[in-house]
């Protein structure tokens, strides 16, 4: 099976449906941020291994102590999975931490600063029908 095989992707979105459904419902560990979401998860093809991307919302010690609890709970969130999705091997599990929705919250909060910027200066001479 190769990596972008319309198999492999499948297997992909099962277990990232059942790993968000298992993270959000499952875990009880208080470490673990309730704004926690599976952002992506690549299962290699012949099923050992699995790189979980999750993205908590919040400061750095939420995100290590989310992290943390995940990685302590791997082998808990695995036998689940073993459970939910009916693979011929159930693979590891490695989670990593995914940026990208707090790199995409901080580039719309420039985009608005210089957007307001514009406004300011367009009211400024006057010619505010520009923007």
């Amino acid at each position: 099976m190769r990596k972008n095989s319309i198999k492999n992707t499948r297997i992909n979105k099962e277990v990232m449906r059942a790993l968000a459904e298992i993270i959000r419902t499952e875990i009880k560990d208080p470490r673990l941020d309730p704004l926690t979401s599976v952002m992506s998860v690549e299962v290699a093809p012949d099923l050992k291994t699995c790189k979980v991307e999750v993205s908590v919302l919040g400061d750095e010690a939420h995100k290590e102590d989310t992290l943390t609890a995940l990685r302590s709970a791997s082998g808990y969130i695995r036998t689940l999975l073993a459970k939910k999705v009916d693979l011929r091997n159930t693979p590891e599990l490695t989670f990593h931490l995914d940026n990208s929705t707090e790199y995409g919250i901080e580039m719309m909060a420039k985009i608005d600063a210089v957007m307001e910027e514009q406004r300011a200066k367009a009211a400024l001479r006057g010619d505010e029908d520009e923007t």
